[in-house]
């Protein structure tokens, strides 16, 4: 169905909520799925909490650790801080129930690269559509031939036939080994980021602010008209995609501008893409993803971690929407070498200068092709020359939006 004929005027829009204050300029964009949230969650306990060595133990104890690199990790001896380091991180939005022998996609897959100096961030969000070679593969239960498919295939084939930890575990082990053959990047520590898990963060906090940078309509979240009850506003396809509106629902909308969500609204506002008013789809929702996981953690350090009665269950709800991979390093060396890195120090750029560059593949569909200066931002990124591409390339640095004052 076309996506303007499921549009309806209408519709319940959510409640804005005006600035607090002048306009401040616009956050050099985190941008994605973000999010994104794994690696500064690592730099979490040290931008926080100030180098408490007893309150960094607490912080980082809540963090679920487990081997996510595997053979795609650099050797874990003798590893250290020092230097130049880039952290894969991979969002995912397995649903409540889901039913444990379907394939679970990376939803979000963002390169963090800290510089050697350590005073900055810069991240860039891999389009889950980008054609590469993934490696052949066996995780011990399913094996995988390895040929070309979109780059968020790669987590689905990796834990094929397992479930739990091992598939995260598989999952992400074969997508960072695409990563490697495609970016020549060996990430030096992971993160998986379960964005169910950011709603128990934002129920912490009792909401998240935020500023909505184009108008997006729920294809999940709806009010019925006749009760007044929650209810799908959509019919959806198995596929994720939108088949057709259902009479008597009418969607949330989150209209552009400032707005402060509650944690369904949150979740539900990352999750669109089909429905975006500039029809952006993916590049929309990462950059979604990203402003979201960037505000909410700087609301986290500006009132969670200034709150002793919030701290504890702020800490666990954190630690329960990540699974890390430290790389051999231990997370308080992370944390206090990333202490400066805050979210207004973390750019984004944009894949393909946020532009779609695809094609329709054979036994693939349309996927996103990953252009000639693209390849050169991933290099940077591997040669640690990120500044130098930004300072040649300033169109490429993503714009988070304007930040809500957290209320």
């Amino acid at each position: 169905m076309p996506h303007a004929a499921a549009r309806s005027d209408n519709r319940t829009p959510v409640e804005p909520v005006p600035p607090a204050g002048p306009a401040r300029r616009r956050w050099p964009r985190w941008a994605r799925w973000c999010v994104a949230v794994g690696a500064t969650l690592m730099t979490l306990s040290g931008v926080a909490l100030g180098g408490s060595l007893f309150l960094l133990h607490t912080a980082t104890s809540k963090i679920t650790q487990q081997n996510l690199l595997g053979a795609a990790a650099p050797p874990r001896q003798h590893q250290n801080i020092t230097g130049a380091k880039n952290i894969l991180l991979v969002g995912v939005d397995a649903r409540p129930n889901q039913d444990p022998s379907q394939l679970t996609r990376a939803d979000s897959i963002i390169l963090m690269h800290i510089p050697a100096d350590h005073s900055q961030a810069y991240m860039v969000s891999l389009p889950r559509d980008s054609l590469v070679s993934i490696p052949a593969y066996d995780n011990g239960a399913t094996s995988y031939a390895g040929g070309q498919n979109k780059i968020n295939a790669a987590f689905a084939f990796g834990g094929r036939g397992l479930t739990g930890a091992p598939a995260l575990s598989h999952g992400f082990e074969l997508l960072a080994l695409t990563v490697r053959d495609v970016t020549g990047i060996t990430p030096d520590a992971g993160a998986i980021i379960d964005f169910q898990g950011f709603k128990d963060i934002v129920q912490t906090l009792g909401q998240v602010c935020m500023y909505v940078d184009e108008t997006t309509t729920s294809i999940h979240l709806g009010k019925d008209d006749a009760t007044g009850k929650t209810a799908a506003p959509y019919k959806i396809n198995p596929d994720g995609t939108v088949n057709h509106r259902i009479p008597g629902v009418t969607p949330n909308v989150y209209t552009k501008g400032n707005h402060c969500l509650n944690p369904s609204q949150a979740l539900d506002f990352v999750r669109q893409r089909d429905l975006l008013a500039n029809h952006d789809f993916d590049y929309g929702r990462q950059r979604h993803q990203q402003q979201f996981v960037k505000a909410v953690l700087q609301q986290v350090i500006t009132k969670g971690l200034n709150s002793p009665t919030k701290l504890p269950g702020l800490l666990s709800a954190v630690g329960k929407a990540m699974t890390v991979d430290d790389g051999g390093i231990p997370l308080e060396d992370w944390a206090f070498a990333m202490r400066s890195v805050r979210p207004d120090a973390i750019t984004t750029i944009k894949t393909n200068n946020g532009t779609f560059n695809s094609r329709t593949v054979p036994g693939v569909g349309s996927a996103e092709i990953l252009s000639p200066t693209s390849m050169q931002l991933l290099h940077a990124f591997r040669d640690d020359t990120v500044a130098a591409f930004v300072q040649a390339h300033p169109t490429w640095v993503a714009d988070s939006g304007q930040p809500a004052s957290a209320h």
